[in-house]
């Protein structure tokens, strides 16, 4: 099975700009649907960004994902800096514009 993993614009953009929460109730219905099959999560990073609006979508999220929705990011940030150590070290085989854009 796909997991994707969504992140603050996903929800930010969503709300605000294309599917209000209460407009657009089948957008969000689906949101709910997909989270609770485990087809799309998201990163603690994501969730303190969300919930420090106290706004519709803030509430939205708090009454309806499970809570196991945003993962825990502190035990793959090792492997994601030595990930990165090793991208830098590999310079000479890399474009810079691909390294930074990694």
């Amino acid at each position: 099975m796909v997991v994707y993993v969504l992140d603050s614009n996903f929800f930010i953009q969503a709300h605000r700009f294309h599917y209000p929460i209460d407009v657009a109730t089948g957008f969000w219905n689906k949101v709910l649907q997909l989270s609770e099959q485990g087809r799309i999560i998201s990163i603690d990073k994501v969730k303190k960004e969300l919930y420090d609006k106290n706004d519709a979508l803030e509430d939205w999220c708090k009454k309806n994902l499970p809570e196991d929705f945003f993962k825990d990011t502190s035990t793959i940030m090792n492997a994601y800096a030595r990930v990165t150590t090793w991208v830098m070290s590999r310079s000479g085989h890399y474009l810079p514009k691909a390294i930074n854009e990694f």
